[in-house]
């Protein structure tokens, strides 16, 4: 279920320092169970410096739980672990940033204490968290939610052990649904415990009816539930399956897109991609092919710092370059002032009444031309999960276009 679910399938594709700190802690959950507690907190501790520093809250109760336990063992585990990789990554933050400096904890402290201004990138409403875990995970993440209710019921299994591993669960996604701005993959780290709650739970259904002096017990109510177990997983992986199916092909034209630009190598050495209000959905620059020379962005109203195009000579990785700031503020510099120098242009064309630059034929060729969900004019039913014969009747497409400068 762990794999198949479109929470896992999803993140485990991204190449993130939370989708790293998701790996850490589905291997030391399960190292944990095990009766392994140690290596359980070495784990632990490469998923927070080699991953994502913040995921140290989501590990804190294997941790305190394994020291409690085990605590000579786990403790030197855990530390000399954590001494060594923060050591060699101290001295690589040395080799490229020519100073003695610590990039693990300068994250901590200028997200902690009074860092940029992340409610440029959007802020998002306290349920946030709570309608994205049910389009990911759907009824897997209500049964994983229903875990401590079920608790009582099956704690003869799994308390404390199985409690101490679901646990984050809660802890994250309240502390998460607290700040402002939110986005999917802050959850990774805790999306393997949904599906190990929601697991515990489904195999818990007989003992709602089963008579708890008799374990043996085979009543027709306990058949039954353990009957329904199997139908309520193949409901989980379906609708799964119908989220990934939608979203694929729903919002999967930007890829698309851009693996277009390798079949137009014949255009000269030094071309300029641009991409306007379409920023966030710019996927890499291992998409970009060679000849593409930079990408760089059209101000189209956004007002929140982005990237430039890497420049040597201001001091390499040792520099800080005078256009970033630490408030994550736009810089003048980091839009194209002249688009005449445009050779291609990415742009998201839906049905709205004002033009785009694309729209300008004698100047743009289009040379992709791709369906893309129009989320503001699609039912969320429908455009959420993928339902045969209504998915494409209900939901309304734009066009996820690349154009090519039209040569004069």
């Amino acid at each position: 279920m762990l794999c198949l679910t479109s929470g896992c399938f999803f993140a485990s594709t991204s190449f993130l320092p939370s989708s790293f700190s998701m790996y850490a802690m589905s291997l030391s959950s399960g190292l944990f169970l095990l009766g392994k507690p140690a290596f359980a907190v070495a784990v632990a501790a490469v998923g927070v410096i080699l991953g994502w520093p913040f995921s140290i809250l989501a590990f804190m109760p294997i941790t305190i739980y394994s020291l409690a336990r085990r605590f000579k063992q786990t403790f030197l585990a855990g530390a000399v672990t954590s001494l060594v990789l923060l050591v060699l990554s101290v001295l690589v933050d040395y080799y490229y940033y020519k100073r003695w400096t610590s990039s693990v904890f300068n994250l901590i402290v200028y997200n902690v204490l009074g860092g940029g201004e992340s409610h440029l990138y959007g802020i998002e409403s306290p349920l946030f968290y709570l309608r994205n875990g049910f389009n990911n995970f759907n009824f897997c993440f209500i049964l994983g939610l229903l875990f401590l209710a079920f608790l009582p019921i099956a704690r003869r299994k799994y308390a404390p052990d199985l409690l101490i591993v679901v646990s984050p669960l809660y802890i994250w996604l309240v502390l998460m649904s607290l700040q402002p701005h939110k986005e999917e993959r802050f959850l990774y780290p805790i999306y393997p415990l949904v599906c190990v709650a929601a697991s515990a739970v489904i195999e818990s259904f007989p003992d709602l009816f089963r008579d708890k002096y008799n374990p043996h017990d085979n009543s027709w109510p306990v058949v039954i539930a353990k009957f329904v177990r199997p139908l309520v997983l193949g409901l989980i992986l379906s609708a799964s399956h119908a989220r990934t199916f939608s979203l694929i092909n729903g919002y999967g034209a930007p890829l698309e897109a851009y693996k277009i630009l390798e079949h137009y190598d014949d255009v000269e050495t030094g071309s300029t991609l641009c991409v306007g209000s379409e920023w966030h959905r710019f996927p890499s620059s291992f998409f970009v092919p060679e000849y593409i020379s930079e990408v760089r962005w059209i101000d189209d109203g956004f007002r929140g710092l982005l990237p430039l195009p890497f420049n040597s000579t201001l001091g390499g990785t040792a520099a800080a370059p005078p256009y970033f700031n630490n408030k994550n503020k736009a810089s003048d510099e980091q839009f194209i002032r002249d688009i005449e120098a445009c050779t291609f242009l990415v742009e998201l064309q839906l049905n709205r009444p004002y033009p785009t630059r694309g729209s300008d034929l004698s100047t743009w060729e289009p040379i992709a031309a791709l369906p893309y969900l129009d989320r503001e004019f699609s039912p969320s039913m429908y455009r959420s999960f993928f339902i045969p014969y209504l998915w494409q009747e209900k939901n309304v497409f734009g066009m996820y276009k690349l154009f090519k400068r039209v040569s004069k």
